[in-house]
């Protein structure tokens, strides 16, 4: 099992956060441009796991440094099923995420519950 998968199982934000390169680029389901940063990264994932209810992953599939956690949950009591797509620099360390999520109303309620989340995510990534 990936330490990506552990971490956010167990909700540990400090060990996702150790597991991130200074230089991770975090592409969202719901967003147009790519984040850059280590910092904004995180607040983005400690934002959707503030958001997401009974998140579960259910498959995970490993090609040598690339990964993908399918995961189901619901926002809002809309169910989704997404997969979060990992590569890991040489330092096996994370510097790249893509996460997709399906289906459209599942993706609809995710946006609209990231972007209230967004001024918090946006004061925790400037404080770091």
């Amino acid at each position: 099992m990936h330490a990506f998968r552990q971490a956010v199982e167990a909700r540990d934000t400090d060990a996702i956060e150790a597991l991130l390169a200074d230089d991770v680029v975090f592409t969202s389901p719901v967003a147009f441009k790519p984040y850059p940063g280590k910092a904004l990264t995180a607040a983005i994932l400690r934002g959707a796991m503030r958001v997401f209810e009974n998140f579960r992953y259910v498959r995970e599939i490993a090609d040598g440094r690339n990964h993908a956690l399918v995961f189901e949950a619901e926002v809002d009591g809309k169910a989704l099923t997404g997969c979060d797509f990992l590569h890991l620099d040489e330092a096996g360390r994370i510097d790249d995420i893509m996460v997709m999520v399906r289906p459209l109303s599942g993706a609809n309620a995710l946006a609209e519950a990231m972007a209230a989340q967004f001024p918090r995510i946006q004061r925790e990534a400037t404080a770091q």
